[in-house]
């Protein structure tokens, strides 16, 4: 690891640096009012939402909910270390930060064997790709490529290449280029005997595909057997360099589309990616034969804000499909899924019907989510038989009670609604049952603080009042110390209603116990995670009263307090109408005294 930048350097680069002169290096601003303001940088978008506060040191962008400080938008636009930040803005107000990043003695001796990997994968790279397209040895695996329907263009592009079918050729390459034998075994290139502690290679008479970082950097391979030769493809360990957890194939290529667009579409496996790039299709990334990760999630979110997932369409492809949207939904993407006909895969398919075809009758005609789930749970059931229709109607109604919006829940309720002959309003009586069901088992249980945050798109409905209570209390808190410890006493040891909030003000108090006065880029820098990071600059630009009275207060902590009570009534109404309807009389009375006592407490 690096040496440690002093927080006190930290503190003198916030100082001098004036972060509208930094962010107009990359994007042009015009003021207006206060703040000032131009186009996005993170998102394509025709009319201004960026806003820059040179009096908090912030910007966020109303758009895609991008936010910060003057590193954060450094880290987040060009992909590099908080270091990295500090180093390059240190330079720019000719601030000596003392230090040398790439480390001490031994750390210099990390750095040079982690730059010999790169350098190696690099070589290797650019060889195999020279002997698949340039020479006698490679001819049989180029012809064998052409004939699969790959075309020069994509191969030059992804950079394909072919390993001769030598045991040892590039362990003797790479040592006479002075790269140490344990270091390229370290790698991931070749491997030791256990016999004589001798070397071979790693990969043999195979097509390589290679791997590269979100920098465009080769980390790793897969090699492809051209015949039966198990295993079909030979990947390179995971290494210092390479972890294909952290890994989307074709990223480096695919992120400036990715921007345009703001949406990626998620396939299987390298040869997906190159035939939908052949197609036209340029914003095609894959995982790396694994689940998504939070690591992956965190990688997409940067460039995009909706994902179509394109996988085969076998009962793994589907179940895989599965997997990985509720993944992409629990982290707020806007999901589509994309349904493969006849068993066959985006590359089969491309091959057999075409690129127009794939572009708009599969890719176009992507299902939403919703829709995608309706699919998902009928399989292996007969709905004809009165169990097997009982229960999935259950699981739907299920889904659709945790859709957030009511129009789509109206829409499904009256699609399901239509397929089975059954009354509208009976489903939306189960669905608010299963709902405030729900609320009731998870209401009070707090996520743990570093839970990946999403941030909502901008939504023009007006929000819930403890919504906008918790938000202009978190706002004043960020303003003033004693608000924000007058505002934990007068919750009496309740939490705030929303997740992410409460996750703030966790961040906030602990920040107040190291600082005494506000400070809105500093804090920004104490928060670890970088989608709350984005809400609290979203939070930061809103509009309140420079003095908090007692009253105002006051009615914020009621309106987040209250909540929970409203829905336990709303809970209690639904148990009275069924009491109600059947003529259970005791029960009822007993029902509406607990709804007047909680109506007299708010």
């Amino acid at each position: 690891m690096a040496e440690r930048i002093a927080e006190e350097k930290i503190d003198q680069i916030r100082q001098s640096v004036d972060i509208v002169e930094v962010i107009s290096d990359y994007v042009q601003l015009k003021k207006q009012g206060r703040n000032y303001f131009g186009l996005c940088p993170f998102h394509g978008e025709s009319t201004p939402s960026f806003s820059v506060s040179i009096d908090k040191q912030i910007f966020h962008c109303f758009g895609c909910g991008a936010g910060g400080n003057v590193f954060s938008f450094l880290m987040e636009l060009e992909g590099i270390s908080f270091q990295e930040a500090a180093l390059k803005l240190a330079s720019k107000v000719n601030i000596d930060l003392e230090i040398n990043l790439s480390g001490g003695h031994g750390e210099k001796k990390v750095s040079k064997e982690h730059q010999a990997f790169l350098g190696a994968h690099e070589l290797l790279q650019k060889f195999y790709h020279h002997l698949l397209v340039n020479t006698k040895e490679g001819e049989h695996a180029l012809e064998y490529l052409l004939s699969r329907g790959f075309t020069r263009e994509s191969i030059d592009k992804f950079q394909i290449g072919y390993s001769l079918n030598s045991w040892d050729f590039v362990y003797k390459f790479l040592s006479k280029r002075d790269f140490p034998p344990e270091w390229m075994e370290k790698a991931g290139l070749i491997i030791k005997r256990e016999r004589d502690g001798s070397y071979f290679d790693r990969f043999r008479d195979r097509i390589m595909f290679p791997i590269f970082d979100r920098n465009g950097n080769t980390i790793a391979f897969s090699g492809r057997s051209l015949g039966a030769e198990e295993p079909k493809y030979l990947n390179s360990p995971e290494t210092p360099i390479f972890n294909k957890s952290k890994i989307l194939y074709n990223y480096h290529n695919a992120k400036p589309s990715l921007k345009k667009l703001q949406y990626a579409v998620l396939l299987e496996g390298f040869a997906d990616v190159i035939s939908a790039d052949r197609s036209g299709m340029e914003n095609g990334i894959a995982t790396m034969g694994t689940s998504l990760t939070d690591e992956h999630i965190a990688l997409l979110r940067q460039s995009v804000q909706s994902v179509t997932i394109c996988y085969d369409s076998d009962k793994a492809g589907i179940e895989a499909a599965f997997r990985a949207g509720n993944h992409l939904n629990n982290a707020g993407f806007q999901i589509k899924v994309a349904m493969m006909p006849d068993g066959m895969d985006p590359d089969e398919y491309i091959k057999k019907h075409g690129p127009e075809k794939f572009r708009n009758e599969v890719i176009g005609a992507s299902l939403t989510w919703m829709a995608f789930k309706f699919l998902y749970f009928r399989r292996g059931k007969n709905l004809q038989q009165e169990g097997d229709r009982l229960a999935y109607i259950e699981v739907i109604i299920k889904e659709i009670s945790n859709l957030n919006k009511a129009v789509e829940r109206d829409h499904y309720l009256r699609q399901l609604a239509a397929e089975f002959s059954l009354s509208l309003d009976a489903l939306k009586q189960q669905q608010k049952q299963m709902f405030f069901a729900d609320k009731r088992n998870t209401s009070g249980k707090n996520q743990p603080v570093n839970k990946p945050i999403v941030i909502p798109k901008k939504e023009s409905e007006l929000k819930p009042k403890h919504y906008t209570a918790e938000r202009r209390l978190i706002a004043h808190m960020l303003k003033d110390r004693d608000v924000a410890y007058k505002v934990q006493d007068l919750l009496q040891g309740n939490t705030f209603n929303i997740d992410e909030h409460q996750a703030i003000i966790t961040y906030l108090l602990g920040f107040y116990e190291d600082h005494f006065e506000p400070d809105s880029s500093t804090f920004l820098s104490y928060i670890q995670d970088d989608n709350l990071r984005r809400m609290v600059a979203n939070i930061e630009m809103m509009s309140i009263n420079d003095e908090l009275s007692s009253q105002e207060l006051t009615d914020y902590i009621k309106q987040v307090l209250n909540y929970q009570k409203l829905l336990k009534i709303k809970e209690k109404e639904v148990e009275l109408k069924d009491a109600e309807r059947q003529s259970d009389h005791g029960k009822a009375a007993v029902i509406a005294m607990e709804i007047i006592q909680l109506r007299k407490s708010l």
